[in-house]
């Protein structure tokens, strides 16, 4: 299941990098809606983390908003990139603008979240 992808109805994209290991960042819409990002709180290597619990924060010219975590982990890294470069976030939400990446204490399956057709589908519905 390696390099699947899965999202969350809080517009955030969860990648699959191992069984029990993830990355996380926040779609295309969600830096569309939000506007300009100016600054992105990240969470510190080996933080821990219960799932449903915010990990990070993304402020915007418009708002800001919690990161949230799945499944419980164990911060294993961040985009250190975003410090200098919040807007990272805007030009490639999906992939240079990941936030942090994650060993879960079990393996991830994803099967509550929504792979990419069911998430442009919700999408459709806003």
């Amino acid at each position: 299941m390696a390099n699947k992808r899965f999202f969350t109805e809080e517009h955030e994209w969860i990648e699959v990098l191992e069984a029990n290991r993830i990355r996380i960042g926040i779609t295309d819409h969600a830096q569309d809606e939000m506007g300009d990002v100016v600054f992105v709180e990240l969470p510190f290597e080996d933080d821990e983390f219960e799932a449903g619990e915010d990990f990070a924060m993304v402020e915007s010219v418009k708002s800001t908003s919690e990161i949230f975590i799945p499944a419980a982990g164990r911060v294993v890294a961040v985009n250190e990139q975003l410090e200098d470069e919040p807007e990272l976030v805007n030009d490639s939400p999906e992939n240079e603008g990941w936030i942090a990446e994650f060993e879960l204490e079990e393996d991830f399956d994803g099967s509550e979240l929504m792979d990419r057709v069911a998430y442009d589908e919700y999408l459709d519905t806003l």
